[in-house]
């Protein structure tokens, strides 16, 4: 499974079925920070279907910017988060949500079972000046010290 796009079978209207729609494509996406379910923009998700909760590979490093995080590929965080599988219009809303691509990126990426999702990712030189959450967990980050 790729996830990147990750569209049902296509239907369209036909004389055995003139009832029949076409299905809208939808697209797998990892949050793992403001976009989780509780937290402030999980709005935009409205509608999105819940995969699963998720871990991606241990390869990414997660940065705090005070209100949000910013994960940058390189580093031994496996970041959790949730896949949501949205259609094109919310897509849409959080690429202008995330800056997409004047700021964040988004790209595949892999998750700790294999599969394939799109999220969205920072480089090294947009955060070289910002901590490390070091549980690399967003949810986490407060833990033991208070907000």
């Amino acid at each position: 499974m790729t996830g990147q796009k990750n569209a049902p079978t296509r239907r369209t209207a036909s004389r055995s079925n003139p009832r029949a729609r076409e299905v809208e494509p939808h697209t797998r996406v990892f949050v793992y920070g403001t976009l989780l379910a509780g937290e402030r923009n999980h709005h935009l998700l409205e509608g999105a279907r819940l995969v699963l909760e998720a871990r991606t590979q241990p390869t990414f490093t997660l940065y705090d910017f005070g209100g949000f995080p910013g994960m940058v590929p390189g580093g031994d965080h496996a970041v959790p988060g949730e896949v949501y599988e949205v259609d094109e219009p919310a897509l849409a809303a959080m690429d202008r949500l995330e800056g997409h691509p004047r700021f964040y990126q988004r790209t595949s990426i892999g998750l700790e079972d294999g599969t394939t999702v799109q999220a969205y990712v920072l480089r090294p030189d947009q955060v070289s000046h910002l901590p490390i959450i070091p549980s690399g967990s967003w949810r986490a980050r407060y833990k033991g010290t208070p907000p």
